[in-house]
Parts: structure tokens; C-alpha cells; sequence
């Protein structure tokens, strides 16, 4: 590329730096579903940068003391939770102690998932339904309880459900997370028409690529990953945690009070790019350096 005008978005402002006013979440309680690691843990920090107390939900107690950890080094109050969201009861305690120790949640974020690249001809069945009940069951499970405790407490709160942009295209190499995330997007359209007119809104947030520390063996392992990031996304450059933790502030903040049932993707028009000429097919277990399927 010779082009000296391609110069790509420009960097974001620097990290510590606030898309809304200092103090928009002061007194109020935010939960992050895997909130200990990569994306969901720079989520968590912007929330907390702006007052708000955080609930950093996850199985691991080496996530639940990293992402407390972030959160009390920019001065705000953390409570880790243990919490499984495959089990509505486990979700329900994590709730319980959010309010225990804080109040009832004025925002959820529903960031946990569970992901790694696999031909769908050699997926598990167990494969299927651990990613399937994380994404969309527990995404579901946790919203529910979000939503029937604002319902009967007559308060208005924001949830955010964590999606991908697979959603809307299909993953190959990526079947049951994709299938998953397409639920999680029709259900946050449909809770967002329920529970309007309570006061609770229900919005997407997509990222794209974020490199992070955090990212699986699984996710590390796929062949030239990350191999000259700038120069696959039209931005010429990937994201910083920072910028999606500013969207979601902003979407679950007052400011954004009027969008409901929307999908956010931040990812520099990555997405939606199209070639003139597509580049030659390369079936996904060539992809990922696999041979022949055996049964």
C-alpha cells in the first residue's frame, strides 16, 4: 500500500480519559459477568472510573481477585462473586449479594461466554451445549433475574448483552458460538420491547478485534493470529479495551436513555468490509491446520 493519505482512524484518547462527565455512575452498582479477564475487566474499569461500585462475577477466583484488583486500583469499591450462570440459583445468589453488599443493580453486563475454534464436523455434543448454555442460556439467566427484580422493585436499569458481529453472518469455525450469539441478539430485541415501558432497557454491544493478554490457548492457536492486525481492518489499526468500555458506559448511561433493542458494534467497519474480487476459499479445517475429517 503506497498511498500516503491511507492513514487510518485515529488513536483514541489516552487511557484514563472519560467519555461522559467524572461521577455519572456515582452511587450506583454495575454487574460484570466475566468481568475478571480481557474485555470484560476494561468494561468493568471505565464503569468504575466514573464512581459506580462493580460486581465482577465469574467460576474462577483468580478472575474474581484480578478483576477486583482493576477495579480498586482506580479507586472504586469491588465485590467479587462466584457465580456459574449456567444455574439460575447461582445467579440468583450473585444477586443477592450485589445487594447485600451494595444495592440492587442499576446495570448488568453480560459479558461471560465460553468460546474455542472447531469444525462443526468434529464439535462434541458437550462441546455444543457448554458453549450454548453459557452464551444464550446464561445470558438469558441473568437478564431474567435482572429484569423480574426491576419489575417488582418499579426501578429503572440497563442491561447490555456482549455479542459478536458473527451473529448476523454466520462463524464458520465457530457453529456453536455463532448460533448462540444470533440468540442472544433476537433476545435482546425481544426483552428490550418487554421492558420498555418499565424503564429497562436492553441493548448490544459488539466489539471486534481487541487484542488482550486474556485471550484463550485456543483463540492464541489459530494460525497467524494476530499476524498484521492494523492491515486487516479498515481502520488500519485494532481497538483499545478503553474504547469499548466507553461505548459501554454511554449506551447504559442516561445519556443513551432513549436507545432500546439497538446492537453496537465497534469494530472500524471491520464487519462490513467487502473485497471487489473475494480471495480464494480456504475450507476452515485448512484454516486452522487440520487434516482430513476420520470419523
Amino acid at each position: 500500500m503506497d498511498d500516503s493519505r491511507v492513514t487510518g482512524l485515529p488513536q483514541p484518547p489516552p487511557l484514563g480519559a472519560s467519555a461522559l462527565p467524572d461521577g455519572s455512575y456515582d452511587g450506583q452498582t454495575v454487574i460484570v459477568t466475566g468481568g475478571g479477564t480481557g474485555l470484560g475487566k476494561g468494561i468493568a474499569v471505565e464503569f468504575a472510573r466514573l464512581g459506580a461500585n462493580l460486581v465482577i462475577a465469574s467460576r474462577s477466583e483468580e478472575h474474581l481477585a484480578s478483576g477486583v484488583a482493576a477495579v480498586e486500583e482506580v479507586g472504586a469499591s469491588a465485590l467479587g462473586v462466584s457465580c456459574d450462570i449456567r444455574q439460575p440459583d447461582s445467579v440468583a445468589a450473585m444477586f443477592d449479594a450485589s445487594a447485600e453488599t451494595f444495592d440492587l443493580p442499576d446495570v448488568l453486563i453480560n459479558n461471560a461466554a465460553g468460546n474455542f475454534p472447531v469444525p462443526a464436523e468434529d464439535m462434541s455434543p458437550n462441546a455444543w451445549r457448554v458453549v450454548v448454555d453459557i452464551v444464550l442460556n446464561g445470558t438469558f439467566y441473568c437478564s431474567r433475574e435482572f429484569g423480574r427484580r426491576h419489575l417488582a422493585a418499579g426501578r429503572p436499569g440497563s442491561i447490555i448483552n456482549v455479542g459478536a458481529s458473527y451473529a448476523w453472518t454466520g462463524g464458520p469455525g465457530f457453529a456453536h458460538s455463532a448460533a448462540a450469539k444470533a440468540g442472544v441478539k433476537n433476545m435482546t430485541e425481544t426483552l428490550a420491547v418487554e421492558w420498555a415501558a418499565y424503564g429497562v432497557r436492553v441493548n448490544g454491544l459488539v466489539p471486534g478485534l481487541f487484542p488482550h493478554e486474556d485471550e484463550t490457548a485456543d483463540i492464541r492457536s489459530v494460525p497467524d493470529r494476530h499476524k498484521s492486525d492494523a492491515l486487516r481492518q479498515p481502520a488500519m489499526r485494532a481497538g483499545e479495551r478503553r474504547e469499548l468500555g466507553w461505548a459501554a458506559t454511554f449506551l447504559a448511561s442516561t445519556y443513551a436513555s432513549f436507545i432500546a433493542g439497538h446492537t453496537l458494534v465497534v469494530d472500524g467497519a471491520n464487519w462490513q468490509r467487502r473485497a471487489m474480487l473475494l480471495p480464494e476459499y480456504v475450507p476452515i479445517r485448512d484454516q486452522m491446520g487440520k487434516g482430513p475429517f476420520e470419523l
